[in-house]
């Protein structure tokens, strides 16, 4: 039998996803548990899927953040349930969303994303939420898996969340150090 131990902390994520004219202060709230954004991609156009059109428009702008505060990995259910509630108060005239948040966590080992919806490859957490492995860091580099969302499979993606990594190891080396 292996010791109990607690988990390393890890740097939540949210990806947006937005209509280009869509302007709002999205992350008090969010701030408020995650600390200030530490770093965002450069936004660009969302083209893989016609899925959100209907519910969104067209034209669509994907753009990832991360965020200050090192967090622990059940944070994840939280962060989902924030994450839904911001989107409800930003409705289109239609009652829709007018931006889909999807947060997430990342880790030394993989980027982890948190669903309503369940599948195959998804592990339930609690509270209606499941997560879900969309990287894994190998031979240096967040690499995606066979259920990676196309978006997330891009060198941009993968960049920014091989950047947020090095973040996250200079972090949990500071806090060795203390």
């Amino acid at each position: 039998m292996g010791d109990i131990k607690d988990p390393q902390r890890v740097i939540p994520v949210v990806g947006l996803l937005t209509a280009p004219d869509f302007k709002d202060d999205l992350f008090g709230e969010l701030e408020s548990k995650t600390g200030r954004v530490l770093l965002k991609s450069e936004p660009f156009p969302f083209h893989h899927t016609t899925y959100y059109e209907q519910e969104m428009g067209s034209g669509l702008i994907r753009q990832w953040y991360a965020f200050e505060n090192l967090v622990w990995p059940d944070a994840l259910v939280d962060l989902k349930h924030v994450t839904n509630a911001m989107e409800m108060e930003h409705p289109n005239r239609h009652g829709g969303r007018r931006v889909n948040i999807d947060p997430g966590i990342v880790s030394l080992g993989n980027l982890v994303l948190a669903s309503t919806k369940n599948y195959s490859h998804r592990t339930y957490l609690g509270r209606g939420i499941y997560a879900e492995v969309t990287l894994i860091f190998r031979q240096q580099r967040f690499v995606p898996l066979d259920w990676t969302y196309p978006d997330y499979r891009e060198e941009k993606a993968l960049d920014f969340f091989t950047e947020t990594r090095e973040i996250l190891k200079r972090k949990l080396a500071e806090f060795q150090e203390n």
